[in-house]
C-alpha cells in the first residue's frame, strides 16, 4: 500500500484537521512506516484459525447471580436517628 496525497487528503477530512504541506510529508512517510511494518503479517498462515475478538477463550468469567441471604432490615435500622418503615431519613443537602 502506498500512501498518496488522495489518502492524506482523505484522512485530513475524516479527522477534521488541517495539516500544512510539511506536516502531511511527515505524515505520508510516519503511516508507510507502519504499513511496512505491518506488511509481513500478511504472509502468516491463518487458514483454519478462528476468529476471535479477545485472546483469551474465556466465555464468562462472571459468578452466577444468585441470592444470599443478608443483614436484618431492622437490625440495621435500629440505631438510626430519623427512619421510616425501611430506609433512613437523611438531611437534604440541596434545595
Amino acid at each position: 500500500m502506498h500512501i498518496d496525497n488522495n489518502l492524506l487528503s482523505y484522512l485530513e477530512d475524516l479527522s477534521c484537521l488541517t495539516l500544512s504541506d510539511k506536516e502531511k510529508s511527515r505524515l505520508a512517510d510516519d503511516l508507510q512506516k507502519i504499513v511496512n511494518g505491518i506488511a509481513p503479517l500478511s504472509d502468516l498462515h491463518t487458514d483454519g484459525v478462528a476468529e476471535c475478538s479477545h485472546v483469551f477463550c474465556n466465555s464468562n468469567v462472571f459468578r452466577d447471580d444468585t441470592v444470599h441471604p443478608s443483614f436484618d432490615r431492622e437490625l440495621i435500622l435500629k440505631n438510626a436517628p430519623v427512619r421510616n418503615k425501611e430506609f433512613f431519613i437523611a438531611p437534604k443537602t440541596m434545595e
